[in-house]
C-alpha cells in the first residue's frame, strides 16, 4: 500500500491505521532533522541586531551549559525562539508545545514565559508593561524564569561572546528531541 483508499478518518480500516502508524513513527523520529533546518533558518530571521537569531539561540545555549544545566535545559535554551520561524507574537508559547513532550515540566514553563519575562527588559521603552511577569510571582519556577531570562536570554546579544557552533549541540538535540519522555 502507497497510501490509503479513505478520503474521510472514520472510513479508515485498521491495516491503513497500522499503515499510517509506522509513517507517523518515522515523521516523529525524524523531528531533530526538523528542528536543525528550523534552527539554521534563523540565521536569516529577525533583523537589526548585533547577532542573527541563530547566533542567538547558540550563545544562549552555549551560557547555559557553561553554567552547568542538564541537556534537557541546554536543548530547551537552544530551541527557546524557534517559534520566531512561523509565528513571532506567542513564538514563547510555540517553542514550549514543541519541546513539551520532550523535556521536564519546569523546562517547558521557564520557554513558555520567556516572552513576557523579557518584556522586563524592553516593554517600558514602548509604553509597555515592564513588569506583566509579576502576575507569576507566587509560582513555583518564577526565579527559574527570571534568571534564565537575566542569565542566558537578555544577555546573549554579543558578536564577540566565544560561541559553541550548532554542530556541537547536534548530538545533544538528538537526544533529548530524539524520542518523547
Amino acid at each position: 500500500m502507497e497510501t490509503v483508499d479513505f478520503c474521510q478518518m472514520k472510513d479508515g480500516t485498521q491495516p491503513e491505521y497500522e499503515f499510517l502508524a509506522v509513517h507517523e513513527q518515522r515523521y516523529i523520529e525524524s523531528l531533530p532533522e526538523r528542528l536543525l533546518r528550523m534552527l539554521e533558518s534563523l540565521d536569516s530571521s529577525l533583523d537589526g541586531y548585533k547577532v542573527s537569531r541563530l547566533e542567538h539561540s547558540l550563545q544562549s545555549a552555549t551560557r547555559v551549559e557553561d553554567d552547568g544545566a542538564d541537556e534537557e535545559m541546554i536543548v530547551a535554551t537552544l530551541l527557546h525562539d524557534i517559534g520566531d520561524i512561523i509565528s513571532p507574537a506567542n513564538h514563547a508559547e510555540v517553542a514550549a508545545a514543541i519541546l513539551r513532550p520532550y523535556v521536564r515540566p519546569e523546562v517547558a514553563w521557564i520557554v513558555e514565559k520567556h516572552g513576557e519575562f523579557q518584556m522586563y527588559y524592553w516593554a517600558h521603552h514602548l509604553g509597555g508593561d515592564q513588569h506583566a511577569r509579576d502576575k507569576y510571582r507566587d509560582h513555583a519556577h518564577y526565579q527559574a524564569c527570571v534568571d534564565f531570562c537575566e542569565k542566558y536570554d537578555q544577555s546573549s546579544f554579543d558578536p564577540d561572546y566565544p560561541t559553541k557552533p550548532l554542530r556541537y549541540f547536534e548530538p545533544m538535540l538528538r537526544r533529548v528531541m530524539g524520542k518523547p519522555r
